[in-house]
């Protein structure tokens, strides 16, 4: 007696052997049988003729943390297939945090993670897993941040981390690990993490690879970086502490669409095995963010309320607004707010039009509007405006996908209004339109891509494929029709042909609706 057979489908059970037409036996939480089923008794058939069984989507790259803590449906992954997202992305997160740097860092990360419960325990990774286990619709994996680990050792100052205050922070990553986190991470932006130099993160980095975990960066450019950091940067930190790698969303831009080679070549030829190093990357040609972390180092120093009496200084603002016009205009030109949760009508509005009504630069516009929401502003990138550039980078992320170290995420950042379109429509843009569009790879290859790859590659055991004894992570999508339906311009837009997800054996998505079922786990 199954209490779930998913029937007739077929599998692509992940590891990127070609599909098979069975039928598939779920019991409890874990995949139980796989064949011909047509005899067996189950609580519930569903019937999969014309329609694809593959492993839940695990989801490398998010930034889901404070959302689920408000919205556990997480309607935006689960509709696209997501059963598995990563968090603690970017070296940024709420663990391991006292209850005072808890509400610090969750005022600086607002617009970018949302407003969770203030009052939650984030002492600890076991703390913060805790929160999610069996309380959300989808699993979660943690991976220790490297800006909260300094937070806690450090506070929100430019300091050097040595000594005492060194033991304290490997120690807190060693506990974190310990605790069930998969990896440890670095971010290019968020403070007080860009204070770091190489030498902190090649310390902390030996304590990561002592674990058998994985360092996951994304590449910063700074002085205080190897080379000036990138991922140059990133390998000198392999080449010294023996960690593996993972780069985040590692991609070609407007500045660098067709010319694969000039981002790949440098790392193919520095890395040690062809394991050292693994990808991952979203298809969409630009990202969302915090307008706050691109203030400068000198006013990020004491953290949030310390920043706002900055910013009300007229001469500080005033400053600040022209190093901003000076030093970010590549990144102020097209920023678009999404997240604005005191001031909603904001969310939408082009800075540069906002700056053009108040008269004032792009610069000295985004400082008061800082203020004026206390920090709490998260943006999106505007795409290239030229057609072809777009197009040129689509194929180059399915020419990336096609190469074995590479792997799925969104990045997304759920929170407001007018979101990043990657948060609804990462998953079905690629198994849809750029699989039909470009026809690289093949379906099992591209699947392979979203579950065994990333779930070998961060230690989530018994996940990412369809085989007896794993756990009952499922998606069941329309081959033909599967696709994403959201734009820039409109983000919050469902996917289509992605009729069933099921999650640790309970069904979490019924005929295209999210059932309501926190079935989720804190894995591995």
């Amino acid at each position: 007696m199954f209490d779930l057979i998913l029937a007739g489908g077929a599998v692509v059970d992940g590891t990127g052997r070609a599909a098979i037409r069975a039928d598939v036996g779920i019991r409890g939480e874990r995949i139980a049988a796989i064949g011909d089923l047509a005899q067996a008794d189950a609580g519930r058939v569903i019937d999969a003729t014309g329609l694809t069984v593959a492993p839940g989507f695990i989801d490398t790259h998010t930034h889901a943390e404070g959302a689920l803590l408000v919205d556990p449906q997480h309607a935006n992954g689960l509709r696209q297939g997501v059963t598995t997202v990563l968090l603690g992305i970017d070296g940024m997160s709420y663990a391991p945090l006292s209850r005072e740097n808890y509400k610090l860092y969750r005022q600086w990360l607002s617009g970018l993670l949302g407003d969770p419960p203030e009052e939650l325990d984030m002492s600890s990774v076991a703390a913060f897993r805790a929160h999610y286990h069996r309380k959300v619709a989808v699993n979660t994996a943690y991976l220790v941040p490297h800006a909260t680990v300094r937070l806690e050792v450090l506070g929100f100052h430019d300091r050097p981390l040595v000594g005492e205050p060194l033991a304290r922070a490997k120690r807190l990553v060693r506990e974190g690990l310990e605790q069930g986190a998969v990896g440890f991470t670095t971010g290019s932006k968020y403070y007080p993490g860009p204070w770091a130099d190489t030498r902190e993160l090649v310390e902390l980095c030996s304590v990561v690879r002592e674990a058998g975990k994985v360092y996951m960066s994304e590449p910063r450019a700074t002085p205080r970086a190897f080379a000036g950091g990138g991922p140059a940067e990133a390998m000198e930190i392999v080449r010294q502490s023996g960690v593996k790698l993972h780069l985040a969303h590692w991609r070609t831009g407007a500045d660098s669409a067709g010319r694969i080679e000039a981002i790949m070549g440098p790392i193919d030829a520095a890395r040690r095995d062809e394991d050292d190093v693994t990808f991952d990357i979203y298809p969409y040609p630009s990202g969302s963010s915090i307008p706050v972390s691109f203030l400068p180092g000198e006013v990020q120093e004491g953290g949030p309320e310390a920043i706002l009496q900055r910013l009300a200084d007229p001469t500080v603002r005033g400053r600040v607004g022209a190093w901003l016009d000076a030093h970010q205009s590549l990144y102020l030109t097209p920023m678009t707010f999404s997240y604005a949760p005191d001031a909603p009508e904001l969310e939408g509005a082009r800075l540069v039009d906002l700056a053009d009504a108040r008269r004032r630069s792009p610069g000295e516009t985004l400082c008061e509007l800082l203020l004026e929401q206390r920090l709490r502003l998260g943006h999106v990138t505007a795409p290239p405006e030229s057609e072809a550039v777009r197009e040129r980078i689509a194929r180059d992320c399915m020419e990336l996908l096609a190469r074995p170290d590479y792997m799925v995420c969104s990045d997304i950042t759920p929170a407001g209004g007018c979101t990043h379109p990657r948060c609804y429509g990462t998953f079905p843009r690629l198994l849809g339109r750029y699989r039909r569009d470009y026809g690289t790879m093949p379906l099992e290859a591209m699947v392979h891509r979203m579950t065994d790859r990333p779930a070998r590659r961060f230690g989530l055991t018994g996940r990412g494929r369809i085989e007896t004894g794993y756990f009952a992570d499922i998606v069941v999508f329309d081959a033909a029709t599967v696709n994403d339906t959201g734009t820039y311009a409109r983000p919050r837009a469902f996917p289509v042909g992605i009729p069933y997800v099921i999650v640790n054996g309970e069904i979490a998505v019924d005929q295209e609706r999210c059932t309501g079922v926190y079935a989720g786990q804190a894995v591995p």
